[in-house]
């Protein structure tokens, strides 16, 4: 069932000084990510500054990570959006140009019911043939996705097979998993609890923190899936002062502003994101300095 396994890159979308996209660094990130482990590419998502792309950026982004990617690893598509009518088109694109698997954010600031989020992923299931990972992230869409509603969209559309899970609630993906009986692949949403996960089930991490360290997040994936989970809690332990300052300001102001600290050159946000305080970008290049990835 699995899109992929392990830990995939929410990647960030690189911009140049005008804040078009810079599809030339998106290229050389890609081709980093892929030579340093990791196992799946996530384009065009939270941290890819989704919300601020044009419906022709977002097509073109997604197209351009496919080919980009060259089939070395699995390609998933940001493609959620609070109309669904919008979330339609954008996923018929995305599998349109090859992508392996789309990624779903719940609809955000509508405030679907359990019963709109089951007809808005219905539609959309029904639109395509990509498998679909549906994405939990109640405190940046303001609506949440309970578990009983998952296990009735799992038990009724077929591509509906997985869930980023961004609650924080451990006893609330307990309860998803248990009601799923085996049919969903969970991804940790946080960075800071994918071995937590893991331990109920989660197949892997669609992963902030990968931009920056993918051997890293790699290597604490497949520790655990080998069992050797004194190395998989050591290098999720060991991360989260880092993980901390990532998520210091809103995702994803800090994790550019730590590639460009490590000379990534992905350029500036785009408004109404604005550039890391000073105070906090300090703080941020300290702990990439102990973590051993700022000289």
């Amino acid at each position: 069932m699995a899109i992929f396994k392990g830990a995939g890159v929410a990647i960030v979308t690189p911009m140049k000084n005008n804040e078009e996209v810079n599809y030339d660094k998106l290229e050389e990130l890609i081709n980093q990510q892929i030579d340093g482990g990791t196992d799946a590419i996530v384009i065009a998502g939270t941290t890819g500054e989704s919300a601020t792309l044009t419906m022709e950026e977002h097509r073109d982004v997604i197209k351009a990570a496919i080919e980009f990617t060259k089939h070395r690893v699995p390609v998933v598509a940001g493609t959620g959006s609070n109309c669904t009518r919008t979330a339609i088109q954008l996923s018929q694109e995305a599998e349109e140009a090859g992508a392996d698997g789309l990624l779903i954010v719940t609809p955000y600031y509508n405030k679907a019911t359990q019963a709109g989020l089951i007809s808005h992923y219905s539609q959309i299931a029904d639109s395509t043939k990509c498998p679909i990972i549906m994405y939990n992230v109640p405190g940046r869409t303001g609506c949440n996705l309970l578990p009983e509603t998952v296990a009735e969209l799992v038990r009724t559309k077929s591509n509906l097979v997985g869930l980023k899970e961004a609650t924080g609630n451990l006893a609330q993906a307990s309860k998803t998993m248990a009601l799923t009986d085996g049919k969903l692949d969970l991804y940790s949403g946080e960075d800071g609890l994918v071995v937590p996960l893991m331990s109920i089930g989660a197949v892997g991490v669609i992963s902030v923190w990968s931009n920056v360290a993918p051997g890293k997040v790699h290597a604490m994936c497949e520790s655990f899936f080998k069992g050797d989970i004194k190395t998989a809690r050591k290098l999720q332990l060991e991360a989260l002062p880092l993980v901390d300052a990532l998520f210091s300001e809103v995702n994803p102001i800090p994790v550019k502003k730590a590639l460009n600290l490590m000379g990534m050159e992905v350029g500036p946000l785009r408004s109404p994101l604005c550039e890391m305080s000073e105070a906090n970008a300090k703080k941020l290049a300290e702990v990439m300095k102990n973590y051993g990835i700022l000289a």
